[in-house]
């Protein structure tokens, strides 16, 4: 086959990568098509990596297999046993390996192409002053979407970094320095007069800030705003994965790098329009801190509170004949999606109408309640966006609240001085009868009393999700 044969085949192969791309970005718009749409893009990167691996030429497949195979193994294992409380965590170590991807790729370029030859002339001339340019970004981008990705994953476990904000004074001003000086040094080692040593070592010293960069933008951002960080970190991954493309100069990872960027960022501004919030006040205002005992929201802030165990609320439930579901974070942690899908078809046996109200930031990850329905097999017909939800609400017999609190507090509608003042939110209280399960009287990320908790139509339930929901489903099978 000659060269030019073979040149159009890769490009063809990118060219329909790229469409699959598309293709499968729109199927996971909608929870119906994202498994096909998932299918598509995996099929695409398939086609992107073997027109990539025939564009190389000639280069040991052993390392190539042996990549894939450990690869394909680990995150085969990783996918079966993350559970679905942890996939946000998984989400943002799946966007740090994509920057760190960047980064290896970037410098390994630097090292192949330049510091290997010991060249005496600056890099600027020997590879082009935007190809080493670009290299610089694609270290700093990459760096920041690595090392900010772990500490996102570590807020969401909440265990080696604290949920709440860590504000270090000064920050704003660290900040700016951390990125001003990889810039600097980005330009230096790309046009100026330097010995490869020294362009080595500048390259290093760009890793070095660019990750604790990246450990500064996100360690004072809250786990309130967790949600928005990881879609904001995708679109960083993407970001470095297009300069990466400019480095390598291959198209397929330009284009795929660009769509991420894209699809990321669009991601980040629906999830801060749901939280009526900037995304410069979620980066630099330290929001979502989780409060300390005692703070707003505790349980000497209420006054008489009705509470109520499964049999309440299946006698609610049975005599009701549209029932709203409003998942949460809670409902994740309890993994009682399955025990919901129960009650729903038990009530729909029965004649009821069963919809489910989805907030856009409920729960730790952009879509976290959609994947964790879908799961339990809820049609996804009876999934309500925010202004169906309110709709609903105003003719609905029962709501039933599992695990959320700041997306349904009404504080958001009725207290300008609220943390989560304009704050789009389901209203749920506009419901005939609402039944609110929770473990405690303690408020949500935003730390903010939930006067919805004293209202009349009100009735809590002091239980864990999942044994709530177990000991609903016996009451409703009684009846």
């Amino acid at each position: 086959m000659s060269n030019q044969v073979l040149e159009s085949f890769v490009q063809l192969l990118y060219l329909v990568s790229a469409a699959l791309f598309i293709l499968g970005l729109k199927g996971m718009t909608k929870v119906k098509s994202a498994q096909r749409g998932n299918r598509l893009s995996a099929v695409g990167m398939l086609l992107a990596i073997v027109g990539t691996l025939i564009e190389a030429g000639r280069i040991d497949y052993r390392w190539i297999i042996a990549g894939v195979v450990i690869g394909s193994v680990i995150g085969w294992i990783g996918a079966l046993r993350v559970p679905m409380t942890m996939m946000p965590e998984m989400v943002a170590i799946f966007n740090g390996f994509g920057g760190a991807a960047s980064v290896l790729v970037a410098i390994s370029t630097l090292y192949l192409l330049y510091l290997e030859r010991d060249y005496t002339q600056r890099l600027a001339e020997v590879i082009g002053g935007s190809s080493a340019l670009t290299i610089a970004l694609s270290i700093l981008i990459g760096g920041v979407t690595f090392s900010g990705s772990l500490i996102a994953y570590f807020k969401l476990q909440g265990k080696v970094v604290k949920s709440e904000p860590v504000l270090i004074p000064g920050r704003h001003v660290i900040n700016a320095i951390l990125f001003l000086v990889p810039l600097a040094i980005g330009f230096w080692f790309a046009f100026g007069t330097l010995e490869p040593t020294t362009t080595a070592l500048l390259a290093w010293a760009v890793v070095a800030l660019s990750l604790i960069l990246g450990v500064m933008l996100v360690i004072p951002i809250g786990g309130a705003d967790m949600p928005v960080v990881i879609s904001l970190l995708n679109s960083y991954s993407g970001l470095a994965a297009a300069a990466t493309g400019f480095v390598i100069n291959n198209a397929m990872l330009i284009v795929a790098g660009a769509l991420v960027g894209a699809s990321g960022l669009i991601l980040t501004k629906v999830m801060t329009v749901a939280m009526n919030r900037s995304l410069v006040n979620v980066i630099f205002g330290g929001f979502g801190a989780i409060p300390e005992a005692g703070a707003a929201g505790s349980s000497s802030d209420y006054g008489p509170v009705k509470s109520g165990g499964p049999e309440e609320a299946a006698m609610l439930l049975d005599a009701a004949e549209k029932v709203i579901v409003i998942p949460g974070y809670g409902l994740a942690v309890a993994q009682a999606q399955h025990t919901i899908r129960e009650i729903a078809d038990i009530l729909e046996a029965r004649g009821a109408q069963v919809l489910y109200a989805i907030h856009p930031v409920a729960g730790r990850m952009p879509g976290h309640m959609n994947v964790l329905l879908a799961e339990a097999d809820v049609p996804y017909e009876q999934l309500l966006e925010l202004d169906d939800s309110n709709r609903e609400l105003k003719t609905a017999d029962v709501a039933l609240i599992i695990g959320a609190n700041d997306v349904v507090n009404p504080a958001a509608e009725k207290d300008p001085q609220s943390p989560i003042a304009g704050m789009p939110v389901i209203q749920a209280w506009n419901a005939r009868s609402v039944i609110m399960i929770k473990r405690s009287l303690s408020p949500g990320f935003a730390g903010v009393k939930n006067e919805m908790f004293e209202y009349p139509n009100t009735m809590m339930m002091f239980l864990d999700a999942k044994k709530a929901l177990q000991g609903i489903v016996g009451e409703l099978k009684q009846m």
